[in-house]
């Protein structure tokens, strides 16, 4: 009998079924599952590349000591205190506020530090199985699913925008799935952004009457963050890289 002409096992074929459902299904972490998050965008609104999301950060705006946007970051998507006996130095920061000094003057600034959303991702041309990527909108994620946690993103950011989580995970956010063993950064609150609203960085700056934070569509010339950039002079930081980052800054 050939090959082609052999019965074939029903029962196997059942068996094999349900042990790919089952694998698709695995969990990264103590009950929480990779399946689509909660707030995804709806099938039927593709993202294109007929938006560009970016953030403006006028420093010259943000308040001494002021930590509004990384606490909302951290309460948003889950990170930070989900992993309480990690070292300090090795544990997640999405968004963190670094200082600045002109060495020469000694004048010092502080602003928040995030992925910076590179229109050519230097994390994404080393990334081994495509888990680092770009979408057509301007949003850099990590995919999880493929994450084998390397590293070489890590080593390949200039900004140092991403982390490695170290241990086991508690209290995630279902919006915002994560993993031990893999590597992680800002998304932009991307489970927002499909969903029409803004960065949760953002929303907590200007709920502070800071307003130093300005998010929206740098393609959209009416954009708030479009007339602003037209209106004041703003730098990328590594701008001698060539990246095209979605994130500017003023006062720096």
């Amino acid at each position: 009998m050939s090959e082609q002409s052999k019965p074939v096992d029903s029962s196997r074929r059942e068996f094999i079924t349900k042990a790919s459902a089952a694998t698709s299904a695995a969990a990264i972490a103590p009950g929480v599952f990779l399946t689509a998050p909660a707030a995804a965008k709806p099938a039927d609104e593709a993202v294109t590349d007929a938006k560009r999301w970016g953030i403006l950060v006028d420093t010259n705006k943000c308040a001494d000591n002021c930590s509004a946007c990384v606490t909302a970051c951290e309460t948003e998507n889950g990170w930070g205190n989900s992993e309480p006996n990690s070292d300090p130095e090795q544990r997640t920061q999405w968004i963190r506020s670094v200082e600045i000094k002109n060495k020469a003057t000694g004048y010092a600034k502080t602003l928040p530090m995030m992925c910076q959303h590179c229109e050519t991702p230097p994390c994404e041309d080393v990334c081994p199985t495509g888990a680092s990527f770009r979408r057509a909108d301007g949003i850099v994620l990590v995919d999880k699913h493929i994450c084998i946690g390397c590293r070489y993103c890590m080593m390949a950011c200039p900004y140092k925008a991403r982390s490695f989580i170290h241990e086991d995970l508690h209290d995630q956010k279902p919006w915002a799935p994560r993993g031990k063993g893999t590597v992680e950064s800002c998304t932009m609150c991307v489970h927002r952004v499909d969903e029409g609203g803004t960065p949760a960085c953002v929303e907590a700056c200007s709920a502070d009457n800071h307003n130093a934070l300005v998010f929206g569509d740098l393609y959209d010339e009416n954009s708030e963050i479009s007339r602003e950039l037209k209106k004041h002079d703003s730098v990328e930081i590594r701008a001698d890289l060539g990246l095209n980052t979605g994130v500017r800054y003023r006062g720096i």
